[in-house]
């Protein structure tokens, strides 16, 4: 069976996929032992947005959790963030992008920082045991062999629940034996991955506010 979503989504609504996203970091590509992933960690004030010309995924599930991190970029008060969490066995991303905003007081400026990857169908970004805390999505979207409504705790097409996660055993999921993402417009708070390859790779820093991805 295959299902059509298109349009826009957020975290409430969980009948779309929720596309990965780069961590906002330049050190990718981290493999894990056995693909083990470390328990979850404090996620920063600051959301981040992704776009993507393409996104296949294989073993995809998504499921409602919450997120615990700081309020802002000082690192003193904490909050908790309502998230959707999607995970896949395996992903390939192509021409995507990814950028974050961050106000500097010290300097009184605004900065960018841009990641682009995945240029074209020979350079994509690839993925293994992939996790991504989405605050927001709009997509068109297509799955096969798709599960809608199970439980977390019995999902078993997607990766498994990873070791710290604050989600609901038994709470509302979906999975599907695979997913097709085109012109992915999404934001979000957090990605974890086994192994994270990004080809063609490349990061700029800039006070010009069109340097956002969308």
């Amino acid at each position: 069976m295959e299902s059509q979503v298109r349009g826009g989504t957020r975290w409430k609504r969980f009948a779309v996929v929720m596309v990965p996203s780069v961590a906002a970091a330049a050190a990718v590509g981290v493999g894990l032992a056995q693909g083990a992933l470390a328990a979850s960690f404090s996620v920063s004030g600051q959301e981040f947005k992704v776009t993507a010309g393409h996104l296949h995924g294989e073993g995809f599930a998504q499921y409602g959790g919450i997120d615990t991190g700081y309020t802002s970029t000082d690192g003193k008060n904490k909050t908790t963030r309502a998230v959707a969490i999607s995970s896949f066995r395996t992903a390939e991303i192509t021409k995507m992008c990814q950028s974050v905003k961050t106000e500097i007081p010290l300097i009184g400026k605004t900065i960018y920082l841009r990641l682009d990857a995945g240029p074209d169908a020979d350079h994509k970004v690839e993925a293994e045991n992939l996790y991504i805390d989405v605050a927001q999505l709009d997509a068109d979207a297509t799955f096969k062999n798709i599960n809608i409504g199970v439980a977390v705790k019995d999902q078993s097409k997607g990766p498994a629940i990873k070791e710290g996660e604050n989600v609901l055993p038994g709470g509302f999921a979906q999975e599907a034996d695979s997913a097709d993402l085109y012109g992915v417009k999404q934001t979000a708070w957090a990605t974890t991955a086994g192994t994270f390859k990004l080809s063609g790779l490349k990061m700029r820093l800039g006070t010009d506010p069109k340097m956002e991805c969308y």
